[in-house]
């Protein structure tokens, strides 16, 4: 008769330190996805100094992610969709953001591009940060026909390796106006098989 009391006290000492950890684990995930909100507000606020703040302790992301910031703001990047970050492991979280910008408009799709934020969440910090997008198969071609055909209009820009580095607001201004020229190019060659 007194083995059952002694089962029953230890499935619930059982189940509540499962419980325990649980509720350790969601409130780390909370954590973590608090964080990627932040870092989500404070890319697309176009506010370098606020996304510096958060990737304080990102130093491999932070150059180019800040790049990609600016390349963005002068890419009239606007968020469409913000979907909700998804905890995909202890330490990592996906943030998809649907945007129209310059670039689609320039390859004249009706398209809209979904970028895809990989933080890297570790201790309660951002430790770092990758980007992905969905970006159609004609911007990576175009984008190589204007670096065979119009390199002049994008090596300076977009030298990633020049004394300063690139510079994300002419860089993308420049893909741009190359994309529509090759779209145009594009149509020509069409028209006049």
């Amino acid at each position: 008769m007194k083995i059952i009391p002694v089962i029953v006290l230890f499935l619930a000492l059982l189940v509540g330190c499962k419980n325990g950890s649980n509720s350790e684990a969601a409130m780390q995930q909370n954590k973590n996805l608090v964080i990627a909100n932040q870092f989500i507000d404070a890319f697309y606020s176009f506010d370098p100094e606020a996304l510096r703040t958060v990737l304080a302790e990102a130093k491999t992301s932070r150059s180019g992610i800040l790049f990609y910031q600016k390349w963005a703001e002068c890419g009239h990047y606007e968020v469409l969709n913000r979907h909700q970050c998804i905890q995909k492991n202890d330490t990592l979280v996906v943030c998809p953001v649907t945007v129209k910008d310059d670039l689609m408009e320039a390859l004249q799709l009706d398209l809209h591009v979904t970028d895809t934020f990989h933080l890297s969440i570790i201790d309660g910090h951002l430790k770092s940060v990758e980007t992905s997008s969905n970006d159609p198969e004609l911007f990576y071609e175009g984008r190589k026909w204007v670096r065979q055909h119009l390199p002049e209009l994008v090596e300076e820009p977009c030298n990633r390796e020049k004394q300063g580095g690139p510079t994300p607001c002419a860089c993308i201004q420049a893909t741009v106006q190359g994309l529509a020229k090759f779209i145009m190019a594009k149509k020509q060659i069409q028209d006049n098989p």
